[in-house]
């Protein structure tokens, strides 16, 4: 067994890092902690009440290294940052899920803030595992991807060498209000959300950089990236709709049942995705069609999951040398 711990125990993601790992056979939980301590996790997640009754420390550094060998941070950007600097001078395996060890340095700083650990930032991996599953493998530091550059990359990736990159890719993403974590806001309010949908930060969000980052980095092909999210009525999932210009005709299916034939995470639709058939699972669904020379791509995950915490997962089997899909729900909540 492996112990863990989780750092950030107080958001949705938190929440389902506990839900994955008091089920999974090879880590054991052993250090649960917040900002602020003195609770335990049946207080702070009444739904847990009878599953784990575990106390909720005041994250401390000492108190992780005596505690685990591997670590998830579900914690905001710039929290992060404070931490991975310390732990990994102690040889303990981080699973990052804010935003801190995702982008090039310049690109982070533009988007979010002064990054203070640039040497960890060098080294951290990108955590798509289909994509990097090999650099996974030899990394201490993997920087779990968010849920909205999760879903587009997976769909757009394998249509990159056929799209035409000189025209715009425009990104319509929706996701549900968990998204947006549970800090109270307008935007998230009930009165504002209930049968409502709108679009927040257009063009402007700082996911478009990541998107367009990481698909040069993987390609080596620069995109014009028109990224526009918008908040729907529903507390979980995630679906978003590609449209591109293509150079050339194809059959997009067979291109991504090619490119995704080893990937038992990545399910190819012959008809457009739903949010419902992903929600529990970290499972992501993918459907292309074409139009002459007009592309639409179509994927779905649970943000929370695939988008967060069961890619965390994942990507901390990988390091362990486990199967990746270890402890990982298969079965959709439906209905």
């Amino acid at each position: 067994m492996i112990d863990v711990a989780i750092i950030g125990a107080s958001g949705y993601t938190g929440l389902e890092l506990i839900k994955i790992l008091i089920n999974h056979p090879r880590f054991n939980i052993t250090y649960i902690a917040n900002s602020e301590g003195d609770t335990n996790i049946e207080a702070l997640h009444p739904s847990l009440l009878g599953i784990i009754n575990t106390d909720v420390d005041k994250a401390n550094i000492t108190d992780i290294v005596k505690s685990s060998s591997l670590v998830f941070l579900a914690l905001p950007h710039k929290t992060s940052m404070n931490f991975v600097s310390k732990l990994l001078d102690y040889d303990i395996k981080v699973v990052d899920l804010s935003g801190d060890y995702r982008l090039e340095l310049n690109t982070y700083e533009k988007f979010y803030t002064a990054h203070i650990d640039k040497n960890n930032l060098q080294n951290a991996v990108y955590g798509l595992p289909e994509y990097y599953k090999d650099k996974i493998k030899k990394s201490s530091l993997v920087a779990n991807p968010g849920c909205y550059p999760t879903a587009t990359l997976l769909a757009l990736l394998p249509f990159i060498d056929y799209i035409d990159t000189s025209a715009p890719i425009f990104i319509d993403a929706k996701s549900g209000v968990s998204g947006a974590g549970k800090k109270l806001s307008d935007n998230t309010s009930y009165v504002n959300i209930n049968e409502n949908i709108f679009a927040y930060t257009p063009i402007k969000h700082r996911h478009s950089p990541e998107i367009a980052e990481k698909i040069l980095k993987l390609t080596d092909k620069s995109v014009k990236i028109n990224f526009i999210p918008h908040l729907i009525p529903i507390t979980r999932g995630m679906l978003i709709s590609i449209y591109a210009t293509l150079k050339d005709n194809i059959e997009p299916i067979d291109i991504l049942k090619d490119r995704y034939k080893n990937e038992n995470m990545i399910r190819v639709r012959e008809n457009p995705v739903t949010i419902k058939d992903v929600a529990g699972t970290n499972y992501c669904d993918i459907f292309a069609t074409t139009n002459d020379n007009a592309i639409f791509i179509n994927s779905s995950i649970d943000n929370l999951l695939r988008g967060a915490s069961s890619q965390a997962v994942v990507n901390a089997n990988i390091l362990c040398d486990f199967n990746e899909d270890m402890g990982i729900n298969h079965i959709a909540y439906v209905p």
